[in-house]
């Protein structure tokens, strides 16, 4: 584990080999998990749960009752929120729950509101206002977002058609995941 001398970093639960920049701080009750690596200028609050291999870039800032799965890249600047009715001084006793599903990509500069859902190995576009659940391997993107296609877990980008837009190769769901057609 990699801990930087100017990070302000006050848990004791984190993973092996994970490395934490400059200026980032982290509560003592947030929850790190193994390899991760954790860019210069973030702020991890108590009630966060971060998995395995997960990238956080600069200036990101993750609230309380935020779920990260494993493999999860979160981009530059990307703001999380808790609060769907946010009030000065007025502290709610449960904030609303953010879940960011195993293998997940959240484009920089985007936007995420309160209690949503990011799917497995989905796709979130840079500059994404994200109001509403995503599903598994959709790519959405736009302000607010909306769906665009979908995406392998390799990351080849599928149209809505469930076609690749490089390949021309079809795919179909099977139980919740995408597999290419014979």
């Amino acid at each position: 584990m990699f801990i930087h001398q100017l990070a302000d970093v006050q848990t004791t639960s984190i993973g092996d080999k994970t490395s934490i920049w400059q200026f980032v701080i982290v509560l003592p009750d947030a929850i790190i998990g193994d390899n991760c690596n954790i860019c210069s200028h973030c702020f991890i609050e108590n009630d966060v749960t971060i998995g395995n291999n997960v990238t956080i870039k600069s200036g990101v800032q993750i609230w309380d009752n935020t779920l990260i799965g494993d493999n999860v890249h979160i981009g530059a600047n990307v703001t999380f929120t808790n609060d769907k009715i946010p009030r000065s001084k007025q502290y709610k006793s449960k904030w609303d729950k953010t879940l960011i599903s195993e293998g997940a990509s959240i484009g920089a500069n985007s936007t995420l509101v309160a209690g949503i859902e990011i799917g497995k190995h989905a796709l979130i576009g840079a500059g994404s206002v994200v109001t509403k659940n995503i599903g598994p391997y959709e790519v959405w993107y736009g302000n607010p977002a909306t769906k665009k296609g979908y995406i392998t877990k390799d990351g080849e980008l599928i149209g809505l058609d469930l076609k690749s837009k490089d390949t021309n190769k079809t795919y179909s769901f099977i139980e919740n995941k995408i597999v290419a057609n014979d």
